[in-house]
């Protein structure tokens, strides 16, 4: 997901499913992508998710090896 698709849905912070839906995967995988990037809030029983973090730390998965694209 791009920040132009972000900015067209308006919102910073989503649910689980919805997060999911928006970077095409599963629900269990974009869990675990928001645990790992410690972009959880949880607000008693409801978990929302900070997308500028999701993206801030898919970043980091960024490959710029030429070789990988060979």
């Amino acid at each position: 997901m791009d920040s132009r698709t972000k900015k067209t849905n308006n919102k910073r912070f989503v649910r689980y499913s919805e997060g999911a839906e928006m970077y095409s995967m599963s629900v269990s995988k974009f869990m675990q992508l928001a645990k790992d990037a410690k972009a959880c809030y949880k607000v008693n029983q409801l978990v929302l998710v900070n997308l500028d973090i999701i993206d801030e730390y898919l970043e980091t998965f960024h490959i710029v090896d030429d070789e990988f694209y060979k």
